[in-house]
């Protein structure tokens, strides 16, 4: 998974991007922008409007959200000039942009110390994972083939995955688990392969360990401020049977074979990377849907009045795709079900309940 991730030729590293790929909240709309633009006015004020304040998105892809939250910063006559103190910085393993505007820091590593803003809009899911198969002998893990996506059982898990399972994703397997058939022909299909067990069981786990670390290195890095991680996931009460491992191309969703053609990606077991943030930073989390912080930042996504269509039709349009835009990012099927993961650090904010 890292080297079809990050690797020379790796999905996140050749290639156009993940937007000729993927829709994320970042390219559905510029609503959402403006709700990270509440948040970090919120931020700055709790801060004492620093002479610097950072902004850092961790797996930025090109950088779109970096891009409009330069063009949503402008001075006001109630805040110090936020455009004079903010910082800017990308961390993403492919090359700068050739057309990135000179006031955005690019990075392919964390800052050592950051004074504001850290984001991960989904980026976690993108973090590599190990994925574990249930055996008459205990937790295996599952190899896989980087050309084919043919997979096999593979060796014990070590201890600390064991520990890591057995307290975030309790529940054991009740049968002995089967691989179903290859599939031969044409590559692999997205039923076959698989390691089960038979009804009642669970068959695949996806081991979060590695991202509790990657995310409790990332708020240790934040020295006064707050991390925000927006992404899928789900809680230790409603792991997902089999896990949600799987692939995008081209806007379709496809197996999860790792040989650099397609993304690889898993929810998040956000419970457990909002526990690790915690204890790193100290302080209490926030954890709600999307749709409740979209919301509770001012976006309601209702639509205009018709009496503006007549009294102001270009404005009413204006309204009208707002409304859609913010009814997509709300939508709990879809990115409304995303979770907000709120970590601050030695401040005492949460821009959500301040509004």
């Amino acid at each position: 998974m890292e080297t079809a991730l990050y690797g020379p030729d790796g999905f996140f590293v050749s290639g156009p991007g993940p937007a000729a790929h993927f829709r994320t909240s970042v390219h559905a709309s510029p609503v959402f922008a403006s709700c990270l633009r509440h948040v970090l006015t919120a931020l700055d004020l709790a801060l004492g409007h620093p002479a610097r304040l950072d902004v850092v998105d961790v797996g930025a892809g090109r950088a779109e959200l970096l891009r409009a939250l330069l063009g949503a910063v402008v001075a006001t006559p109630t805040e110090p000039s936020l455009a004079e103190r903010i910082r800017l910085v990308a961390v993403e393993r492919a090359a700068r942009p050739a057309d990135l505007p000179a006031e955005i820091e690019w990075r392919s590593d964390l800052p050592p110390e950051i004074t504001g803003l850290l984001l991960a809009t989904e980026w976690l899911d993108n973090v590599p994972l190990d994925v574990a198969t249930h055996t008459p002998d205990g937790w295996r893990h599952v190899l896989v083939d980087p050309a084919t996506g043919a997979e096999t059982v593979g060796p014990a898990l070590p201890r600390a995955d064991e520990a890591w399972l057995t307290h975030w994703w309790p529940r054991a397997p009740a049968l002995t688990p089967l691989i179903k058939e290859f599939v031969s022909g044409g590559g692999p299909d997205p039923d076959a392969n698989c390691l089960i067990t038979d009804e009642g069981g669970w068959g695949r786990v996806e081991i979060g360990r590695g991202r509790d670390e990657v995310w409790a290195e990332a708020v240790g890095r934040v020295r006064r401020g707050a991390a925000l991680a927006v992404d899928y996931g789900h809680l230790r009460d409603g792991r997902p049977v089999d896990g949600t491992l799987t692939g995008y191309r081209n806007g379709r969703q496809v197996p999860p074979v790792p040989d650099g053609s397609c993304d690889v990606t898993a929810h998040v077991a956000i419970d457990s990377v909002a526990s690790a943030g915690e204890r790193v930073a100290r302080c209490a989390y926030t954890l709600v849907s999307q749709r409740a912080a979209v919301r509770a930042l001012g976006a309601d996504g209702g639509r205009p009045p018709l009496s503006l269509a007549s009294r102001d039709p270009a404005g009413y349009l204006r309204a009208l795709a707002t409304a859609s835009a913010v009814a997509e990012l709300t939508d709990p099927a879809g990115l409304g079900g995303h979770w907000w993961l709120w970590q601050p650090v030695g401040v005492d904010l949460d821009p959500l309940l301040a509004r």
